[in-house]
């Protein structure tokens, strides 16, 4: 199991030094949050670029905005490995080629009442399949188990189309849900206040992993 701690929760006071705790994970997670597609604000993209100066960890943007279009050109600055938009999110087709243009891998994702047949339309060009396993926007929230069927979806469809897309699964990771997230066939999963609440990050990273 990979691990993408989410900064979300961390303490942007003491920035470099929550970085340097959670180096042995396999990526960093960015929640970028619009106040318009969920309910919250979160960072844009100079404290992204910040974060990319102060870390090796390849960066996992999550865009959970209503207009990802306008937002490309600004996060890729950053050099993330994937930046991840919703199908459920305006424009779909144009940013997925400006993702491609910018040579950045693709990512989809959808919330916990969106159907995998959504993706369907774009699955192709994806590199990464985000499942929400809470409704996008804040943290801290329980994890619902039901989103697990999605992921063995994804599983099947993956095999049948002979595609290479890693599935990924964002809210309420713990040492528990990690089990059935491994069960179902996620390969990376996304932690944040789980993470960020342990006095040794290093030790949380490596059981999940």
């Amino acid at each position: 199991m990979k691990i993408a701690p989410s900064v979300l929760t961390a303490d942007f006071s003491n920035l470099k030094n929550e970085l340097e705790s959670i180096k042995t994970a396999d990526y960093i997670h960015l929640d970028i949050m619009d106040g318009h597609f969920v309910p919250n604000l979160s960072f844009g993209p100079a404290i992204t670029e910040q974060i990319s100066m102060q870390t090796q960890l390849p960066l996992d943007i999550h865009l959970m905005v209503t207009n990802p279009l306008m937002w490309i050109d600004s996060f890729s600055k950053s050099n993330p490995k994937f930046i991840t938009i919703h199908v459920e999110s305006n424009q779909v087709s144009e940013t997925i080629d400006r993702i491609k243009e910018k040579n950045i891998e693709l990512g989809l994702s959808i919330k916990p009442n969106t159907s995998v047949e959504s993706l369907l339309p774009y699955i192709d060009q994806a590199k990464l399949i985000l499942i929400m396993t809470v409704e996008p926007g804040f943290g801290g929230q329980s994890f619902i188990s039901e989103m697990m069927l999605k992921v063995e979806e994804l599983v099947k469809i993956r095999k049948q189309r002979n595609l290479s897309f890693e599935i990924e699964v964002d809210g309420g990771i713990n040492d528990q849900t990690i089990a059935l997230c491994k069960a179902a066939g996620v390969d990376i999963a996304v932690a944040g206040s789980y993470l960020f609440n342990m006095e040794d990050r290093k030790k949380g990273i490596e059981s999940l992993k």
